[in-house]
């Protein structure tokens, strides 16, 4: 009799729908999207522009470092920048990758200024 009960349970319930079966699969791979579109590719769109900041520095251009230093760029090679600080002309050399923002050095703004 326990093995009939056990048995017409059994029959009686009903097969799992879909969304029952792969809901939690489904629901991951939304979230994973999600965190990709928010995060991720802002995140790369940002190091780009970074990464071009930093291969458009040219001598004379003002930085700032990511440590806060601010100076001139004084020479540049394949990876390091010769930057000079303050009115003592203390050099440093440092990689490009420490450079945080970079002001460029405008000639034409200031020949337009002088002659207003």
């Amino acid at each position: 009799m326990l093995a009939n009960l056990l048995f017409l349970t059994a029959a009686e319930s009903t097969a799992p729908s879909f969304f029952e079966t792969y809901g939690t699969v489904i629901f991951l791979v939304l979230m994973l999207a999600v965190m990709y579109f928010t995060v991720v590719i802002p995140q790369r769109k940002e190091e780009k522009a970074r990464n071009e900041l930093r291969n458009s520095l040219e001598v004379g251009d003002g930085v700032v470092t990511i440590g806060g230093i601010v100076g001139r760029v004084v020479s540049i090679k394949d990876d390091t920048v010769l930057i000079e600080t303050g009115s003592d002309r203390v050099k440093i050399r440092m990689s490009k990758n420490a450079i945080g923002e970079v002001e460029k050095l405008n000639l034409n703004d200031s020949k337009s200024d002088s002659k207003e």
